[in-house]
């Protein structure tokens, strides 16, 4: 799409980046993006996405409000508490910019809705808290090829990584975490969760998107980053395609 006056005005900070200029900047407009939980982590990097002007956001989440969610899910405010999570979310996403379109799915994410949605989308973030999940995103989205950018935080510790599966080299989540083991489940509800800490990931995540709908820079592919807020430290380990993994192999 060409950009009118009003978004030459809009996204001007974008343009006066030679790594997105106007042809990036219209990539975005024409891009689909779909967000995977609207709780804390889609909270930050959704409106980071709105902003920057992703021309089409899919939020998918079953959840509704509660009081608990608001130390950190800044889409969400006290009027939202009993509403769906998505529906509070595209309310605060139109507030940011109502020039977008943006769809919600008021379930939960299963393969069958995944296969529906994947097609027609350029790139997944997975904002989810529990580990079956996200073995059945980083699944969907290597049937689909789909690049998944998926994070997580929980009490200090938050971690991010890049699955670009159009990228021979590229890992997949289940490299590293094998959905054969089972891990036990730890949610914040039980463990806490640092407030801040979802921002910094949410946000981080919707940065690493934005290089990879536009193609610049070096995404985390191979990469995963580990933040820790405790000791304010950043870590990184390489990661690198398991020959034997079951989903990518």
């Amino acid at each position: 799409m060409h950009m009118n006056d009003e978004q030459l005005l809009r996204y001007s900070r974008h343009l006066l980046l030679e790594e997105i200029d106007v042809a990036g900047q219209e990539k975005l407009l024409d891009s689909h993006i779909l967000i995977i939980g609207a709780g804390g982590l889609g909270s930050a990097a959704a409106p980071y996405l709105a902003a920057a002007g992703v021309g089409k956001i899919t939020l998918v989440d079953h959840d509704k409000v509660e009081l608990t969610n608001l130390q950190r899910q800044i889409m969400h405010n006290q009027n939202s508490i009993g509403k769906s999570k998505v529906a509070s979310g595209k309310e605060f996403l139109q507030g940011i910019n109502p020039t977008l379109l943006f769809n919600t799915v008021e379930e939960r994410a299963s393969e069958a809705l995944l296969d529906n949605l994947l097609p027609s989308v350029d790139i997944v973030l997975d904002c989810t808290d529990n580990f079956a999940t996200r073995q059945l995103i980083n699944s969907a989205c290597f049937k689909h090829q789909v690049p998944l950018v998926s994070g997580s935080a929980l009490k200090f510790d938050g971690q991010l990584s890049v699955f670009d599966f159009r990228n021979q080299i590229s890992p997949c989540y289940a490299c590293l975490f094998s959905p054969e083991e089972q891990p036990k489940e730890v949610s914040c509800a039980s463990m806490g969760i640092f407030s801040p800490l979802v921002g910094i990931i949410g946000a981080m995540q919707a940065a690493q998107s934005l290089q990879v709908l536009i193609g610049f820079g070096q995404p985390l592919v191979g990469r995963m980053l580990l933040w820790n807020a405790l000791n304010t430290q950043i870590d990184e380990i390489r990661i690198s395609r398991n020959p034997e993994c079951v989903i990518c192999s």
